[in-house]
């Protein structure tokens, strides 16, 4: 079993920064696709950002340029630097772990899920 702790979420100003950390135990993810989705209050929960075992990345349109993921298998913590944040950005945003190495898009596609963090975006 793996579990997944998301942090640093919190309230930020449009146009600010924030990092997000969703931190594994139970066993090393070193060999897991780990992604980042959100859910904004009725809406369906959505893909954000994904990383597979060996590195490779993809973002959603709509965070490219501003939102980034990356890995360190030596803690054990997959980060989500996100910059430019805009309003509609405001959402929970939950950690999630794929035994398959290679990244997914569909929530469904993930065996293991965090608790969330909640990003909130002022105007």
């Amino acid at each position: 079993q793996v579990q997944l702790v998301e942090s640093g979420g919190g309230l930020v100003q449009a146009g600010g920064s924030l990092r997000l950390s969703c931190a594994a135990s139970g066993r090393t993810i070193s060999m897991y696709a780990m992604g980042w989705f959100r859910q904004a209050p009725g809406k369906e929960r959505e893909f954000v950002a994904a990383i597979s075992w060996n590195g490779y990345t993809y973002c959603a349109d709509s965070v490219k340029g501003r939102f980034t993921i990356s890995r360190d298998n030596a803690e054990n913590t997959v980060y989500l630097p996100m910059n430019s944040l805009k309003p509609e950005d405001t959402a929970v945003y939950y950690c999630a772990a794929r035994r398959s190495g290679s990244y997914a898009l569909k929530p469904h596609e993930y065996d293991y899920w965090g608790q969330g963090t909640q990003v909130t975006v002022s105007s």
